[in-house]
């Protein structure tokens, strides 16, 4: 007896040894994970900088803090008009606003200068700026002038006359996963030099409505008004992306921030440096998300791709043969299943380039060649909505010679809305008076008569398809009922 309870306390005491080893080995697992972070704080604040921007604003004087702190979905960070800042005296009818963002130093592919150095941001920092002044963390403090902007991806470069300033480096954004470790260094309210640590949320994020080019990594690492244009970095201190927005309904940090991918970031500032412009490449089609409504409509077994709702006259894609219905399955090689990203990956390609699209066509899959163009006033419009309800609902009219110009469309090509009853189905998939139909099923119609011919003809599957044209912009639309 006595030996199995010598042996039960020896047990005993091996469990509590274990668990207060195992309980010393997690805090210490904690201890280095904290100095991991303390290291890359000390690695990138030194090239990070905080903005200050001075501009005038036209208007009545608002209260500091107002503008972003409305009930708007997605918040842009534009800064915080600074309390008891010294306003100036402006002209009536003017004011002057003092706001602040992130911005980090990089160097470009020529390496890091001596006489000036690049500092990244975003657009809608440095807008509108009369003056901007860059801060660093031992208390430097440098003038800047604006090198390039790009609205389009909402990225600038300011430059500053100063060199052997530190940098930070590159990130391969394609490399991150969701569920790495990033930290965010930036100016929140005002801050400055301030960290925060989350994980990668969901990458290729886009039709967020932020900026024309999206493909944002999504972060819960805390951003805050005043972040803009911060770095997002990966746990050896490189850049992976540039902190722009969040998903906020208060104005603050609500576990939603999103960053541009630093490739991209990176494309846009070497053009914007060496060329003052960001040149993109442009195929001259209106696309559309291909729902499994439209690829049933298309007698299509799948709801990959994306699907051309309109080309362009004398535009690269016309030339290479693409047409209206065409529902494009790859592009460079690779698939093509997201309307924004497609946008993009066209936009990075240098125009003059040659590459390959592969195609469902009649049911049947084609491979296309087509020499990319350059996009300058033109726009590769991505049209999302395509919508379903209850009952047709909308009266037609055949389009005269008269009504044709006072449309902008050709007489004997489509019919125009003249009624859309509200609540039906026509109303709740957005078509309205003055539209133009083209297409029903698939098929042009010239006149009401036709129109209302190939609608009864669709009364058996009570589904039809529509291509419809509002202003410059087409889009298939199909209807149930």
């Amino acid at each position: 007896m006595y030996r199995y309870r010598m042996s039960f306390l020896l047990l005993l005491l091996a469990v509590i040894a274990l668990s207060a080893q195992a309980q010393d080995g997690g805090l210490e697992n904690l201890r280095q994970t904290g100095k991991a972070f303390a290291s890359v704080a000390r690695q990138v604040s030194p090239a990070v900088v905080y903005i200050q921007v001075e501009s005038t604003q036209e208007g009545a004087t608002m209260a500091p803090f107002a503008s972003p702190f409305t009930d708007e979905f997605f918040k842009r960070f534009f800064g915080e008009t600074l309390p008891g800042m010294p306003q100036g005296e402006v002209p009536r009818n003017q004011r002057r606003e003092v706001s602040q963002g992130s911005g980090f130093v990089f160097a470009s592919k020529d390496g890091l200068l001596s006489d000036r150095t690049y500092i990244l941001t975003n657009n809608h920092v440095v807008e509108s700026a009369d003056k901007i002044r860059v801060m660093f963390q031992d208390g430097r403090e440098f003038d800047a002038e604006v090198k390039g902007t790009d609205p389009k991806s909402d990225v600038a470069v300011i430059e500053i006359k100063a060199g052997g300033l530190p940098a930070l480096k590159w990130g391969d954004s394609s490399k991150i996963e969701v569920g790495e470790w990033v930290l965010a260094m930036g100016n929140p309210f005002g801050l400055s030099h301030t960290l925060t640590v989350g994980v990668v949320s969901a990458k290729g994020r886009t039709s967020l409505g932020i900026s024309d080019y999206e493909d944002f990594i999504q972060t819960d690492a805390a951003i805050n008004p005043g972040n803009s244009g911060g770095p997002l970095v990966n746990l050896d201190g490189e850049v992976v992306g540039v902190n722009t927005a969040i998903l906020s309904r208060s104005g603050g940090y609500m576990g939603a921030g999103f960053a541009i991918p630093s490739n991209l970031v990176r494309n846009i500032a070497e053009q914007l440096i060496n060329n003052g412009e960001v040149v993109r490449g442009y195929l001259g089609v209106v696309i559309q998300q291909l729902t499994a409504e439209l690829a049933e409509s298309f007698d299509i077994d799948q709801t990959g791709g994306i699907l051309v709702a309109q080309v362009t006259d004398d535009s690269p894609a016309q030339t290479a043969g693409l047409k209206v219905g065409d529902v494009i399955l790859s592009y460079q090689g690779k698939p093509v299943n997201d309307i924004g990203k497609f946008r993009n990956r066209v936009a990075l390609t240098p125009p003059g380039s040659r590459e390959s699209l592969v195609i469902i066509r009649d049911g049947k899959r084609r491979e296309i060649d087509i020499t990319i163009g350059k996009l300058g006033d033109q726009h590769l419009m991505a049209q999302t909505h395509a919508e379903s309800a209850d009952e047709l609902g909308l009266s037609v009219q055949t389009l005269t010679p008269q009504l044709a110009q006072q449309f902008g469309a050709k007489a004997g090509q489509g019919v125009v809305v003249t009624q859309v009853k509200p609540g039906s189905i026509a109303a709740q998939a957005g078509i309205k008076n003055g539209d133009i139909i083209l297409q029903v099923n698939r098929k042009p119609v010239a006149s009401a008569t036709a129109f209302n011919r190939a609608v009864g003809e669709s009364q058996r599957e009570k589904r039809v398809l529509l291509l419809i044209a509002s202003g410059n912009t087409q889009r298939y639309v199909v209807l149930n009922w």
